[in-house]
């Protein structure tokens, strides 16, 4: 008896699914790493804290090259948690875990069975019933997001009733929708959804981003400031109107 009661538990180990952004460096590094600064220079601590995954997918890198970007980024405390795309002999003991299985995008449905097999249906069978609409995941905010914090909802879309403070972020899979001030940082679409869009009524915002493409506060036009607005993607060109 005395065995079982001093016995140790088990260790338990849970599953989790995070949130992550990822960095896909190009050639010349150097240039990359120029434009990197930039980012950080116009938006304080946006690395700080942040998941960050590497992914030199189909680059032309060896270890050598590797390591030397892994220590520039460590340089400027951009922490990487995992390299994805990386063949095993470019991975050294010293440097992050190989990840894998990234989701940039929402899976794709097969069509339904009973799709399929229409043309077999004999002609006297009752069609079949339509399927319940989907509804699109999302999240409503009806306080203000205030400085220091930080939304994660990939699911889908972000309606905030108040306004987003300065050193606020938001990060969405779908749409971001805000019905006060925005003066944070908010990124839509980043689950690979180009067709997401970004609506504030009042526009003070630190950086705004949809799919990767992102603008700075130096970036966005100064008769834009104070006016409602909304940002959009048309390929690979970030726009943005007013809605007045």
């Amino acid at each position: 008896m005395t065995s079982l009661l001093t016995q140790p538990r088990p260790i338990r180990l849970k599953g989790r699914s995070f949130l992550a952004l990822a960095l896909t460096p190009e050639h010349p590094f150097e240039d990359w790493l120029a434009q990197l600064d930039h980012l950080a220079s116009r938006s304080t601590n946006f690395f700080r804290r942040r998941p960050l995954v590497l992914d030199v997918t189909g680059l032309e890198i060896d270890r050598s090259q590797l390591r030397e970007l892994l220590d520039k980024l460590g340089e400027r405390n951009v922490r990487i948690m995992g390299i994805e795309g990386a063949r095993p002999s470019l991975l050294g003991p010293d440097m992050p875990p190989p990840m894998a299985d990234g989701r940039p995008a929402s899976d794709i449905e097969a069509p339904a069975e009973d799709e399929r097999v229409e043309a077999k249906t004999p002609e006297k069978a009752a069609p079949p019933s339509p399927p319940p609409p989907k509804t699109s995941p999302s999240m409503l905010v009806t306080e203000p997001v205030r400085s220091g914090q930080a939304l994660f909802f990939p699911e889908g879309d972000v309606t905030v009733v108040g306004s987003v403070a300065s050193g606020a972020e938001i990060i969405a899979g779908g749409s971001v929708h805000i019905y006060g001030t925005l003066r944070g940082r908010v990124m839509a679409g980043t689950m690979g959804n180009g067709s997401a869009r970004i609506f504030c009524s009042k526009l003070e915002a630190e950086l705004v981003a949809i799919d990767g493409y992102y603008k700075t506060a130096e970036d966005l036009e100064r008769d834009l400031r104070g006016k409602a607005v909304q940002f959009w993607l048309e390929g690979d060109t970030f726009k943005v109107g007013s809605l007045a």
